[in-house]
């Protein structure tokens, strides 16, 4: 893609509006507006800046095209750091890719994905964890990812990145003057006060770390699954948490044999919700594997829902797969309960009723919490989803106390966190340098290391295939 090319997208989603937005970007993008543009005053004496005038869009022939409103935007405080021009038309699919057509044939090419937001990267109108930022913010699934996602656009991630690195290359200043002045008289550095500022950098990036877990679920949805025997009433569950009908419903058991996932938000949290196979022993090959599968999205989840008949209680199928969620915890060093990852949902409480029976829900079973509900009448389904949201919450190392995210929380993105791994990866290992009393040159090439992998995070030394992978996520127009 060539920096000195003049681009043009359509800037709104596909589809039909009221407004469409064609958008472009380069050194000849105020020229190629001047031919399509047939202004509607006729004291128009040019473009000013910032400014949208009314007119005409006109193909290269002249032909007008539609009533539009024009902008020119001087280069370098634009989006994209170069001069950019918009034309605001009519939101329809025909309209829109005739003005664009015209564009392209007055000097401009098709943009690529994320071509907008790449130049507004390498023109450093923002660093690399603003330019995901930029998507995420499109994607954001509810009103926590996107305050998330407005923290990083506003460079606040960039920043506390900056500053954690800026620590290791004055760290990295004084062990120079260690190593080319060792017979000066002035301990440069200690042992104890490197290991102090490693450590102390290394605790900056595990907050960061931790509260990528904590943002994950804003950003991407939790994973709540629901199990339980057949015919516990899952598949009605998960139509009376989405509001509408998903699941086949029948009273023939194992219905369902494969998973069924569909995104709602369960008290503004958003979430992946997924209805598994039954849990039993059956001598139906699809229905072995359909109960493999729930199996596996149990180990996955942030929540299983585990549902429970009310009148049969808890049998062998789901104790065994509490067995299952506590050998989960043991493996990934959580503690030895289940507790924190399921919640004991007792359905059918409106037949205990009908009985003449007076239902009371306990709080705990096997150590879990539970509620009450009626699927099938939409009692108690509020409550659940309010339990769901606290449980996952909390799982992931949050505080529901205050609801969503905060607009300054910091929350870095799967890429980011990765990076921030090896990162952390790299202090650990330069500690254990130093306190084996590895000399300090040698020790220079992990704090160089772990420099370097930070700045991965904000751009500056990012492989050239992980930028192309970031910007190819996005849409055309952005």
């Amino acid at each position: 893609m060539r920096q000195e090319d003049t681009i043009a997208a359509i800037a709104t989603p596909p589809g039909h509006g009221g407004v469409g937005i064609i958008r472009i970007s380069g050194p000849d993008s105020h020229a190629i507006l001047g031919r399509l543009f047939l202004p509607a005053s006729p004291r128009f004496a040019g473009f000013r800046p910032w400014t949208l005038h009314r007119g005409r869009a006109c193909d290269a022939t002249g032909a007008p095209l539609d009533d539009v409103l024009a902008v020119a935007m001087p280069g370098p405080r634009t989006f994209t750091g170069e001069d950019v021009a918009e034309i605001h038309c009519h939101g329809g699919p025909a309209v829109l890719a005739a003005v664009l057509e015209a564009a392209c044939a007055c000097g401009a090419r098709l943009a690529g994905r994320g071509e907008f937001t790449r130049r507004a990267f390498l023109n450093g109108r923002m660093d690399l964890t603003q330019a995901e930022a930029v998507a995420e913010m499109i994607a954001a699934p509810a009103q926590g990812g996107l305050r998330l996602a407005q923290a990083r656009l506003q460079g606040l991630l960039g920043t506390r990145v900056a500053e954690l690195r800026a620590r290791l290359l004055d760290l990295r200043a004084q062990l120079c003057v260690a190593v080319d002045f060792p017979e000066d008289e002035v301990d440069c550095l200690a042992p104890e006060a490197f290991v102090a500022e490693c450590d102390a950098v290394a605790a900056g990036v595990r907050g960061l770390l931790s509260a990528h877990e904590r943002g994950r679920c804003w950003q991407e949805g939790a994973l709540v699954v629901l199990a339980g025997h057949v015919n516990a009433g899952k598949s009605s569950l998960m139509n009376a948490l989405l509001g509408r009908r998903r699941a086949i419903v029948t009273d023939m058991p194992g219905t369902t044999r494969d998973f069924i996932e569909e995104p709602v938000q369960l008290a503004g949290l958003p979430v992946r919700l997924v209805d598994t196979a039954g849990l039993r022993d059956t001598g139906d090959i699809v229905e072995q594997e359909g109960v493999r599968i729930s199996r596996d999205l149990v180990a996955q989840a942030d929540l299983v829902l585990l549902v429970v008949d009310a009148a049969a209680g808890l049998g062998h199928a789901e104790r065994e797969l509490l067995r299952h969620v506590r050998d989960q915890h043991a493996q990934g060093g959580r503690p030895d309960r289940p507790g924190g990852r399921v919640l004991v949902v007792l359905n059918k409480t409106d037949l205990a009723a009908e009985a003449g029976a007076a239902f009371r829900c306990p709080t705990e079973v096997e150590g879990c919490p539970c509620v009450a509900v009626s699927a099938l009448r939409g009692l108690g389904v509020d409550e659940l989803a309010a339990a769901a949201r606290a449980m996952v919450l909390a799982g992931l190392g949050g505080d529901d106390a205050g609801g969503e995210p905060e607009s300054g929380d910091l929350a870095p993105n799967l890429r980011q966190a990765q990076v921030l791994r090896r990162a952390l990866d790299e202090l650990d290992a330069l500690v254990a340098d130093v306190r084996a009393g590895v000399p300090y040159d040698l020790c220079s090439v992990r704090l160089d290391g772990a420099c370097a992998v930070l700045s991965e995070i904000t751009g500056e030394t990012t492989p050239a295939e992980v930028l192309e992978h970031i910007f190819s996520s996005f849409c055309i127009g952005k």
